[in-house]
């Protein structure tokens, strides 16, 4: 007999076996009946005190590598004049490294701050804005020089995303040496990972008054540009500058593996981006809360009420400044719309009254 069959049949033997094994330990089981939701997690509120209180290492050899980075500032500003966008890569948060050059070197120009690690963000407010500061700028600048601002059209009258674009890119900024800096924070956050927030976030890099410094963390953030975006409109300048700092305020918009977010943590988060609004939108927001928890079967707060309590208490001038207000609480989902009943156009808080008075004693 050859060799070569005996060992053919040796192995036909030992697969047979391995699967016969198989079906006999699984037929003689049971399956189980435990499931992931039964697993005992902890609370995430005190997963994330557990963390924040992880001592730091390297304390000084981290402190002497921020150091040493506040040696490119010249450079960066120098990057900027001529035309550049900044772009920050590398290993740790560096939302401090990025405030800390704005606040030192561009405190000649308007700086606005866009934290792309919220859920979502109104990029056409963030447009109107630059528009605001860079006409107060040219509005400085030619009363200085005896000039006059009577040509320009100001920003608050033009309404449409390309004619705030086209003030942005106009000539006569562009001859009072002036321009307006975005600091973004997480340009590939999940406020603004979608195609249209990084086409017209390329777009505003583009206009001749206007700069970007920003920062990314995802691995795959490149995919999120095309080559005219890229060498064309954003104008990078990549820097790598890896911090080794931990991600804190940026962490607290995502949950945590394995740690179930309760009540608190939904409060906490709401209470983050309120504390970033004005004292009278935050107001407003009270306004709102205390309704509900006082009306919790009610299907809402109708738009016209709330209009008018806040009208009483001196927090809006007029229904344009509470849509205002009402649009950027629906950016950051601390509130939602409804039909109500008998017709009215209602907001409520989709939070437990538990959250909300967490909530409230939160922002104060």
């Amino acid at each position: 007999m050859d060799p070569n069959d005996l060992d053919d049949d040796e192995e036909f033997g030992f697969s047979r076996n391995y699967f016969l094994a198989k079906e006999m330990r699984g037929s003689g089981r049971k399956k189980s009946a435990q499931k992931l939701s039964d697993i005992d997690v902890v609370d995430e509120q005190e997963l994330r005190t557990a963390v924040s209180n992880i001592e730091t290492k390297h304390e000084k050899e981290i402190n002497t590598l921020l150091t040493s980075y506040k040696s490119l500032y010249p450079k960066w500003v120098f990057e900027l004049r001529c035309g550049f966008s900044l772009l920050m890569y590398g290993f740790g948060a560096k939302k401090a490294l990025l405030e800390d050059f704005a606040s030192t070197e561009l405190t000649d120009c308007g700086v606005i701050v866009i934290n792309g690690y919220l859920q979502s963000i109104n990029v056409k407010n963030v447009v109107s804005a630059l528009a605001e500061i860079l006409w107060d700028q040219l509005k400085t600048r030619r009363r200085s020089s005896a000039g006059s601002t009577s040509k320009l059209q100001k920003p608050s009258s033009l309404q449409s995303m390309e004619d705030l674009l086209a003030f942005l890119d106009s000539s006569d900024a562009k001859e009072n040496d002036c321009f307006v800096c975005v600091v973004i924070h997480n340009i590939d956050g999940p406020g603004l990972r979608d195609s249209d927030s990084q086409q017209y976030l390329a777009r505003l890099a583009s206009c001749s008054n206007v700069r970007v410094v920003a920062s990314i963390d995802h691995v795959n953030t490149a995919l999120l540009w095309d080559k005219k975006m890229v060498h064309t409109q954003f104008n990078w300048c990549w820097y790598h500058v890896p911090t080794f700092a931990p991600y804190k305020i940026e962490g607290v918009f995502f949950p945590l593996i394995l740690a179930c977010s309760g009540t608190a943590q939904n409060a906490k988060t709401a209470a983050i981006v309120l504390q970033s609004l004005t004292p009278n939108a935050q107001s407003v927001f009270k306004v709102l809360a205390q309704h509900q928890l006082a009306h919790s079967d009610e299907e809402g707060m109708p738009i016209n009420n709330l209009y008018t309590t806040c009208r009483e208490r001196f927090l809006v001038s007029s229904q344009m400044t509470l849509n205002s207000h009402l649009t950027e609480f629906k950016d950051h989902e601390l509130i939602k719309t409804r039909r109500h009943s008998d017709g009215q156009d209602c907001v409520y808080i989709p939070f437990t009254s538990e959250a909300i008075t967490k909530l409230l004693e939160e922002i104060g």
